[in-house]
């Protein structure tokens, strides 16, 4: 009975810590082959609500990838291929319990911008138009929220502080999946 009680201790432990420092302790729903994790995987909140659903292949993240937030508004769509975005990446503006509009359409091929990039602001207007071509920005247009076109040089500016605030969104949403990946042992 010692032996088999010390795996639940550690659970306690783990859960208490989490408690203790504020952090949201999350359940993981997934299968692992040859010690890595593959196929279909759940990321649920202490309520049970979805935070994060895809799949890994080999240990590695692949398709499609959703999160929510807490109360369960969808914040992000992200494809994967082999670990890397591949596809249109989407962003949402969110409140406590609801998407209140689009922030981002981009879209990715092995990890880098290519093609035309659209955000947009919180009244769902649009912010900005941008071209990239192999991660490098070639075009970009921009609006204030009413409409209104910005100078090239406001555009460019306003798609390099975007590019690096989406970046730092996109790195947060992977640093939670890598931190909550299925026990493969």
């Amino acid at each position: 009975m010692v032996g088999a009680a010390r795996p639940i201790m550690a659970l306690v432990a783990a859960l208490t810590a989490c408690a203790a420092s504020g952090a949201e302790s999350l359940s993981v729903i997934g299968a692992c082959r040859a010690g890595v994790p593959n196929g279909a995987y759940e990321l649920r909140g202490p309520d049970g609500r979805l935070r994060a659903v895809g799949a890994f292949a080999s240990g590695h993240k692949t398709g499609t990838f959703v999160f929510w937030t807490e109360g369960g508004a969808r914040s992000a769509v992200i494809p994967y291929d082999n670990d890397v975005r591949s596809g249109t990446v989407a962003l949402w503006y969110t409140s406590a319990r609801r998407e209140l509009a689009r922030k981002l359409e981009a879209p990715f091929s092995d990890n880098v911008l290519h093609g035309v990039l659209r955000s947009y602001h919180p009244n769902g207007t649009p912010r900005t138009e941008c071209r990239y071509e192999h991660g490098q920005l070639v075009a970009a247009l921009a609006w204030d929220a009413r409409g209104g076109a910005l100078p090239e040089e406001q555009a460019r500016k306003l798609a390099a502080r975007d590019f690096e605030a989406d970046n730092r969104a996109l790195a947060r949403f992977d640093a939670n999946i890598r931190a909550n990946l299925p026990r493969c042992e």
